[in-house]
């Protein structure tokens, strides 16, 4: 079958006035390459899923349903080789908010939450809305490894405190487009076993895989001995483009941390969408071809931002392995303070600011989008980028 990642949808102006954060946040005619939701159409088994139950017409409170748990756990063997059961399962409105109740569920007021940076904004967050202690350790940068982020054990080991009690973790990461080596996932393993932390392993990513033969290792999957001590959190939002549909899924195969995650959410979080959850069965079901058709067209486009990137004076960016995410080094591109407000300003382009993931000097671009839409942003670029748009 053939699905369509050419042809452009219009979101700025649609029919009906269909509300799109990342298309009228900025108005106008900026071209927005910012926040991780794509401008493709979710597969067609999705929207056909979705319409048989709008026209069921009652969209009632709702339990997960049993054959939701039962693809997920298929989805995961067949990909992951990971065997999980359904009663691992807790299905919830959101990883962000996941990420706040886990904290809430595992540690204790005063406690230390610690993650690595650049980070997706929210991790830097969590601590400070939960009253923890914010604890943070930096990435390896490419100009200290010479061969792109690496995850530095030091720092990590560094950072850890009597206090800390909580790692977030992201895998793939995201803004870099990382995927962890085994010799950096044993010494962090390590880590989390010695100084007896837990850990909340954020895998939204993990389906978008770009390089060939490139295979996927689920933390808890991979080290037995965290499984015990680790939520997985998984989504179809990033891979099927259901972002809005607000459903993902906790995965706890101890009963006691399940037991305590299920506490924390009692009161705090509303019930599971129940189209969300319709979205999610068939995305897992059936959307494996949609999403190798989708895999290619991101290879594609990665290749060609990787050429506009060759070009640009003072730019630099490690090839992303995974994710629709490339992270751009613009320290030294001459756009000043903030080569996201530059580029807003005098380029038309919206990309998300690296201050946001404690990089300032950065920018993330999302190249989850249309050949054409993505061409007209990097022209754009190239053109203050080269001198061309220079004052």
């Amino acid at each position: 079958m053939a699905f369509d990642f050419a042809t452009p949808i219009e979101r700025r102006h649609p029919l009906g006035g269909y509300s799109s954060k990342k298309w009228h946040r900025y108005g106008g005619e900026v071209l927005p390459l910012w926040v991780a939701d794509m401008d493709f159409r979710s597969p067609p088994a999705v929207i056909e899923a979705l319409t048989r139950r709008v026209e069921h017409g009652v969209f009632g409170y709702a339990y997960a349903p049993a054959d939701l748990a039962g693809v997920l756990c298929d989805w995961s063997l067949a990909h992951y080789g990971w065997a999980i059961e359904p009663e691992w399962q807790q299905w919830l409105p959101g990883v962000v908010p996941a990420l706040h109740l886990a904290c809430m569920a595992l540690t204790e007021p005063g406690d230390g939450v610690l993650t690595v940076t650049p980070i997706y904004p929210p991790f830097l967050d969590v601590a400070r809305h939960t009253g923890r202690l914010a604890q943070q350790a930096a990435l390896a940068p490419p100009e200290a490894t010479g061969e792109g982020w690496r995850l530095d054990i030091a720092a990590l080991q560094a950072a850890i405190t009597p206090q800390t009690r909580l790692l977030l973790w992201c895998q793939p990461h995201n803004p870099t487009g990382r995927v962890w080596r085994d010799d950096e996932l044993a010494g962090l393993a390590e880590l989390v076993v010695r100084h007896d932390l837990y850990v909340v392993s954020d895998e939204l990513h993990c389906d978008l895989l770009l390089d060939a033969g490139a295979r996927h290792r689920p933390l808890a999957a991979a080290y037995p001995e965290l499984a015990a001590r680790t939520v997985t959190l998984w989504a179809p939002s990033k891979t099927f483009n259901l972002a809005g549909l607000s459903t993902a899924c906790a995965i706890i195969s101890d009963p006691v941390l399940r037991k305590r995650f299920s506490t924390a959410a009692a009161g705090l979080l509303p019930e599971c969408n129940v189209l969300g959850m319709e979205a999610a069965k068939a995305a897992y079901a059936e959307g494996e071809p949609w999403r190798q058709a989708l895999l290619e067209t991101l290879r594609g486009h990665r290749a060609r931002i990787a050429a506009y990137v060759a070009r640009w004076p003072g730019v630099t960016m490690s090839t992303p392995e995974a994710t629709y995410l490339a992270w751009l080094d613009m320290r030294d591109a001459g756009l000043g303070d903030s080569p996201q407000q530059a580029l807003l300003a005098r380029a038309g382009v919206a990309l998300s600011d690296g201050a946001d993931f404690a990089s300032p000097g950065f920018v993330r671009l999302n190249f989850g989008t249309t050949a054409a839409q993505l061409d007209a942003a990097l022209e754009r670029m190239d053109a203050l980028l080269k001198g061309e748009g220079q004052a």
